[in-house]
């Protein structure tokens, strides 16, 4: 297979793996082009890349910072912004794993935590709250275990660089 192919290949089927963890297709396909990238690439780049405009290209670049997935970098004698993105698959799985948790699972438990105070005086509510109970409990088993994946990369991360210097 040609590089060009394989290159197309990888970014499209990024973009669409993606779209799993909650993250955009667009946006998917730019970090895989920046993952792929041997140097950090300026907006030009990605929108001649991918064939995207200049607003899709600046929207998607945000939203990829403030999911903590691409970097900026700024070049001395350069005006234009590059971007860079974060290269080892298990800080980006965990970088995932972390914003998701802080999006989708932390706002749910909120909300979960506030219904469970429903009165149960009828049968009806006296359902309700069985039913978000059980609801609780699944969410909060979610964010017990993503807790603890979060927990054990630190955990193992700072026993690497302990072992370093050991």
């Amino acid at each position: 297979m040609e590089f060009a192919d394989a290159r197309d290949k990888f970014i499209q089927t990024w973009g669409t793996l993606a779209t799993q963890w909650g993250i955009n297709r667009t946006m998917a396909q730019i970090h895989a082009l920046l993952m792929i990238s041997p140097e950090s690439m300026d907006t030009d780049g990605i929108m001649a890349g991918l064939q995207i405009s200049r607003g899709n290209a600046n929207m998607n670049l945000r939203d990829l910072m403030d999911w903590g997935l691409v970097f900026k970098q700024l070049k001395t004698g350069e005006r234009r912004e590059f971007f860079y993105a974060e290269k080892d698959i298990w800080k980006v799985a965990r970088q995932v794993v972390k914003e998701r948790r802080r999006r989708e699972i932390a706002p749910v438990l909120t909300v979960l935590d506030e219904l469970k105070t429903v009165k149960t005086d009828s049968l009806e509510a006296a359902e309700f709250a069985k039913v978000i109970g059980n609801i609780s409990r699944v969410a909060n088993f979610a964010d017990t275990t993503a807790s603890a994946v979060l927990k054990a990369e630190e955990n193992w991360l700072v026993n690497q660089f302990f072992s370093v210097f050991a």
